[in-house]
């Protein structure tokens, strides 16, 4: 939790998940996009988003969902 008042976010893509600094840069700008549009309904927390798995432009509405997915979860066990 941070006492902003709004969440944050930090993201980590090393070059072991993709080597090319575009393919890391794809991975980035997807993850902070969708931040972008659901920053008003988070907590207001840090979150550290850590890529382990790279994805291609046609897997990314997958991705975006499976980010929504685990951020809906960290919702929930915040919560409790």
């Amino acid at each position: 939790p941070n006492e902003l008042g709004y969440a944050r976010l930090g993201l980590v893509v090393g070059k072991k998940v993709a080597k090319r600094a575009h393919q890391r840069n794809y991975i980035k700008r997807t993850v902070r996009e969708w931040f972008r549009h659901h920053r008003a309904q988070l907590d207001p927390t840090d979150y550290v988003v850590r890529a382990k798995l790279a994805f291609e432009h046609s897997h990314r509405s997958e991705a975006v969902k499976l980010l929504a997915e685990l951020f809906a979860k960290l919702s929930r066990c915040r919560a409790v």
